[in-house]
């Protein structure tokens, strides 16, 4: 054995016991670490021959790299819709490591059953009936990609083909409806062979970032063939909802899978006050929801819902006689793209454990009434826009002048807060997502005068 590695082995407590001095030492200081770095390293180094153990590898980390990265577990990092990670999430995640389990296949472990246990929770705490299976995959991206290939399969069976067994060719070209789309809808277009231009942009109400039902309808009128149609659950800029029901009416005449991206808008449904924007979320064909935002466990956890199992199975079925042929509840491994992953689901089952709905409908509450809170303060401040309403923990707005690009500079510069430019309905403008279950309305305050401060410099 490599004599470093055998020391480390025969030290493998006191490694654990420093690492936790420096993980602990992390939280207990985030809300002094900058919550935005700018990249600053520049020289990286060659790989080392001989090793160096354990403990220098990590005083080279503390030293090289562990200052430079973010606060974005913390509680004014307000980019990206990004959650932190609950204790009872982050003390999974150790766990996840530890046991190491590969959750695909159920040959030598009850690991697939706890993720079993997971999404029937999830499936529960969303309010989905118990013909929706589900899977845990790494995001929203190959969540939406996960859901993007079944309805990829349904459609080429409703000609008598299948996409996974003989390919694209000879079909005529599939096509997807939707209104504000969301980036990762158009990459999974492209990795699916569809191609990005096989989306045709619906009109949108005005003034809004929901569809028009109307516009849809004749779209759908003019399409000769079955095709697709995804609708959002809680946009990006201004978490806008489409009209799923009156969308589910017009599956009566036309011919379509309704796939709904609401990777974090479908926590709506944890909430009386939200919960009528998520209804016939129940009825959808595939759903689409992140983990790693409002569930706040650790970055790569997301679900893929759908009450079409079979085409799940026909779509991501192993060939490998090693991990076994599917069984009347088969393994991941066949309703996955991926043939070997980390227990995923363990941070989420400890979180909902631990918390519970009533936790959960407290985050999002709260996270909603903040934005609502700030937006106010916007509307009071004669130098900031509001460029849009709130629904709920998203506020769209943008610096009257103009100075965008530059407020956002000297507020990441102030390492106090992170927001992050977008545009809409063609405007320059920021967002701030409150989606940290750690963020409070003292955190509000000192996120304001961060602002103030930024505000001062550029106008």
């Amino acid at each position: 054995m490599n004599t470093w590695l055998e020391h480390d082995s025969e030290n493998f407590a006191a490694i654990l016991e420093r690492t936790r001095v420096v993980a602990v030492d992390v939280l207990q200081n985030l809300e002094t670490r900058a919550v935005a770095v700018p990249p600053a390293v520049t020289n990286f180094a060659d790989v080392s021959v001989q090793g160096m153990g354990f403990e220098q590898a990590l005083t080279v980390f503390l030293e090289r790299f562990a200052s430079g990265f973010s606060g974005s577990a913390g509680s004014r990092y307000l980019g990206f819709v990004t959650g932190g990670s609950t204790p009872a999430a982050l003390a999974a995640d150790w766990l996840t490591s530890t046991f190491d389990q590969n959750p695909t296949s159920g040959l030598d472990s009850s690991a697939p059953d706890l993720e079993r246990e997971c999404i029937g929770m999830l499936r529960q705490f969303f309010g989905l009936p118990t013909d929706f299976d589900g899977v845990f995959v790494s995001g929203a991206t190959m969540s939406n990609f996960v859901g993007l290939a079944m309805a990829r399969e349904w459609v080429a069976n409703q000609s008598g083909r299948s996409v996974a067994q003989h390919g694209l060719c000879g079909l005529p070209a599939i096509k997807v409806f939707s209104g504000a789309a969301h980036s990762s809808t158009f990459k999974a277009l492209s990795m699916l062979g569809m191609g990005r231009n096989c989306l045709e942009t619906v009109a949108l109400l005005p003034n809004r970032e929901a569809i028009d039902v109307a516009a849809l309808e004749q779209a759908l009128a003019k399409q000769a063939t079955p095709c697709i149609v995804v609708v959002n659950a809680g946009t990006v800029n201004t978490v806008d909802f489409d009209d799923i029901v009156a969308i589910l009416e017009l599956k009566k005449r036309y011919s379509f899978w309704l796939h709904v991206d609401a990777a974090f808008g479908g926590f709506a449904a944890l909430s009386p006050r939200f919960s009528s924007l998520v209804q016939g979320l129940e009825a959808a064909d595939s759903i689409c929801i992140d983990a790693h935002k409002w569930l706040n466990v650790p970055y790569d956890a997301a679900m893929s819902f759908s009450r079409h199992a079979n085409l799940r199975l026909e779509v991501f079925q192993n060939s490998a006689v090693y991990l076994g042929m599917p069984s009347s509840t088969p393994d991941f491994v066949h309703l996955t793209p991926e043939n070997s992953r980390r227990l995923r689901a363990l941070p989420a089952w400890f979180t909902l454990q631990a918390y519970g709905k009533a936790g959960y409908q407290e985050i999002v509450e709260r996270c909603c009434d903040l934005a609502l809170a700030f937006a106010e303060k916007i509307k009071l401040e004669p130098h900031f826009t509001l460029l849009a309403d709130v629904r709920m923990n998203v506020v769209c707005f943008a610096v009257t002048s103009g100075a965008n690009a530059a407020f956002l500079e000297s507020l990441r510069a102030s390492g106090e807060v992170f927001l992050t430019p977008t545009a809409l309905h063609g405007q320059a403008g920021i967002r701030a997502a409150f989606s940290n279950w750690r963020t409070t309305f003292a955190d509000l305050e000192r996120i304001w005068q961060a602002m103030q401060n930024a505000l001062n410099e550029v106008v």
